[in-house]
């Protein structure tokens, strides 16, 4: 039996859909067997990051209406045959499925999957119960913001009511404007947040370089956000991997408290 794991944030905008796309490459690169779903039903993205837009003819809303079986709705990826894509539609709203299909959905894939990852919709609204019905535990994403983060913050308290565990993924950290005192450091997003640290990725244009071309930045071995997305596919695997330390000097919340 697999694992389902939702990826989740406040907000939108904070790299949720890219990280779904790279963490599934990442652990079909290990050997997984690797199911994304794209749980934003209306505004669909992560076909786009994985390179497979081309290929959908059915999606989420046909495989949960029974109109088609899972199997059929499956896209496989191009490059990795342990990694498939499960679309969303484009033409439904969200409550097009609901926390039932979902679970029954989730149940029914980690049967034949090691890891089913489910990209969240922003918000905390309907797209948001969907996603964490079939859940066994949760990635809160975040950037180095007090907006962010205080909607990070919302976030998790509504996992821990439901029961879902879950770590951090803290994104687009820039090193250099933490070390000047314009941006919360690694630590001070710990602090506030209070859960475990999954993964960090600094601010690396090889991400919109590889989000443009379809082809997710975990496979450039030389790009810093694609060695960070493998260390974390191996901390899920639950290999221990330790988070490199950059030099932080002062963050945002040491300069206004003098820390």
């Amino acid at each position: 039996m697999g694992e389902a794991i939702v990826i989740t944030s406040g907000k939108g905008g904070v790299g949720k859909t890219t990280s779904t796309a790279n963490i599934s490459v990442a652990l079909a690169e290990l050997g997984k067997s690797v199911v994304a779903i794209d749980g934003d039903i209306g505004l669909r993205n992560l076909d786009i990051i994985l390179g497979l837009e081309n290929r959908i003819v059915y999606n989420l809303v046909d495989v949960v209406k029974k109109r088609c079986r899972a199997k059929q709705a499956l896209i496989r990826d191009k490059k990795n045959r342990q990694l498939f894509l499960l679309p969303a539609s484009q033409v439904d709203d969200k409550s097009a499925v609901s926390p039932e299909e979902m679970k029954e959905l989730c149940r029914e894939l980690k049967e034949e999957f090691d890891f089913v990852l489910i990209d969240c919709p922003a918000g905390i609204e309907q797209g948001f119960k969907n996603a964490l019905a079939g859940a066994d535990r949760a990635i809160v994403v975040t950037t180095p913001e007090v907006s962010s983060v205080r909607d990070a913050d919302r976030v998790i308290g509504l996992l821990q009511h439901h029961n879902i565990s879950a770590s951090l993924l803290v994104n687009r950290l820039s090193v250099k404007m933490v070390e000047a005192g314009e941006m919360m450091s690694k630590e001070d997003v710990m602090d506030i947040l209070a859960i475990d640290l999954l993964g960090l990725i600094v601010e690396d244009p090889e991400i919109v370089v590889s989000g443009n071309q379809g082809t997710p930045v975990v496979l450039n071995e030389d790009a810093p956000a694609g060695q960070a997305y493998r260390r974390i596919a191996k901390r899920l695997c639950g290999d221990w991997v330790e988070v490199p330390s950059f030099e932080q000097k002062k963050g945002f919340f040491a300069k206004i408290f003098g820390r």
